[in-house]
């Protein structure tokens, strides 16, 4: 197993929902480590280089008024295999398909409305953590457990 570290983003339905604690909960309960975390409200320019795959697509007009409708709470996690456990923790990215006693499963509304982003490969997740990460914003973990 590799140690891996991870981007999440709490959308604001979690911060309007005030559920980040619940759902940060449930990662600590599996041992990972924080090594950022920083509430932010995410520019034009950011959003659309985060979601550049969809940019040129017609719903991404409502992705940018959602996800600039409240700040978001950036977080950086370090743990074994992290990038895709935390996805199973997280259920599918439709909340509608999502089972019950996953976070979206839970808590999320749809497609969009799904509480957090979190990187989906090893790649992207280096990407994601140093878009939104200055260097001196990640920290050594004091231990991880997972």
């Amino acid at each position: 197993m590799a140690i891996e570290t991870t981007l999440i983003l709490f959308k604001p339905d979690a911060i309007e929902k005030n559920i980040t604690g619940d759902v940060l909960t449930r990662y600590q309960a599996e041992g990972f480590a924080i090594r950022g975390i920083k509430m932010m409200q995410l520019s034009e320019d950011l959003l659309r280089e985060h979601y550049a795959h969809v940019a040129h697509l017609t719903f991404y007009p409502a992705i940018e008024k959602f996800m600039t409708s409240s700040p978001v709470i950036a977080l950086a996690l370090e743990g074994e295999n992290v990038i895709e456990r935390v996805r199973d923790i997280l259920g599918p990215t439709n909340s509608t398909e999502a089972p019950a006693g996953t976070v979206r499963g839970d808590f999320g509304e749809n497609m969009m409305v799904n509480v957090c982003h979190a990187s989906d490969s090893p790649e992207a997740a280096e990407i994601e953590v140093n878009r939104f990460f200055k260097p001196e914003e990640i920290f050594a973990p004091s231990c991880a457990t997972a």
